[in-house]
């Protein structure tokens, strides 16, 4: 089966490195036109961009700020005219444990909120509105494993963002469909990334890998097909369901 993206429009929110750099290959290899979101690493989606071709841009925004999730939809909107699938991919998770004072705490708490959760909500709003007034569109939340399970104490903040993203992409399914719009939620396990290596740093790589059924561990590359499908229109009937995709790390 080959999936084809020709003319559509993709915005990929921390698009430029790990997860979000295959799933932005991914849609390029589809023939989509990919908007490439990054914080810092302006040179990495940069290079990215001119690899994969297809019209791809960059556009920078620090999504803990409100304001700019909305300048980055605004300006996605203007440069390409349109946009058809939504990928909320960005996000932070931050070593953060119960003892910690309560002002780091409470900072790590609110900024992991903003970026995982307040801002992937913002931006699914404006897709809504968007996808609405151009015949529908689709949203592909990326969650996590924690979402469901729970995460461990240094991690509360994440596991907690993660499962009001669940929520989110299950009442936008449920509400917006009429509309035209599906959306979908994929859960990784660990995957091999630079913000994984936090944690493998702190717990070992052993522990990483002792809940997964295969022999190694997930990679970014794991990850992108199952978004890709997603967006593709193939699975609109799947709408609100969440894509596990963490080696039978979680198995619900």
């Amino acid at each position: 089966m080959r999936i084809d993206l020709s003319g559509k429009t993709v915005l990929v929110t921390g698009g430029a490195r790990g997860i979000g750099a295959a799933i932005s290959r991914g849609f390029a290899a589809a023939g989509a036109r990919t908007a490439i979101h990054y914080v810092r690493s302006d040179l990495a989606a940069g290079r990215l961009a001119e690899e994969i071709g297809g019209g791809a841009q960059t556009f920078g925004a620090d999504l803990e700020a409100p304001q700019a999730c909305l300048k980055l939809w605004t300006e996605v909107v203007e440069r390409f005219g349109r946009v058809d699938v939504l990928v909320n991919n960005a996000g932070v998770a931050l070593p953060s444990p119960l003892e910690a004072v309560d002002d780091r705490w409470i900072a790590d708490w609110n900024r992991t909120q903003a970026v995982n959760l307040l801002a992937a909500g913002i931006l699914c709003r404006a897709a809504i509105a968007h996808f609405g007034a151009h015949g529908g569109g689709r949203i592909v939340n990326i969650a996590s494993r924690a979402g469901h399970r729970g995460d461990t104490p240094d991690y509360f903040a994440y596991a907690a963002s993660k499962g009001g993203l669940l929520a989110l992409t299950k009442s936008i399914a449920r509400f917006c469909g009429k509309d035209g719009i599906a959306a979908f939620a994929v859960a990784p396990g660990f995957t091999r990334t630079e913000m994984a290596q936090d944690f493998i740093d702190q717990y070992g790589e052993d522990y990483a890998m002792k809940d997964i059924a295969l022999p190694r561990m997930t990679e970014p590359e794991d990850i992108a097909p199952t978004v890709v499908f997603l967006a593709s229109g193939l699975a609109d009937h799947a709408t609100g369901s969440t894509i596990d995709v963490n080696a039978a790390s979680y198995v619900r």
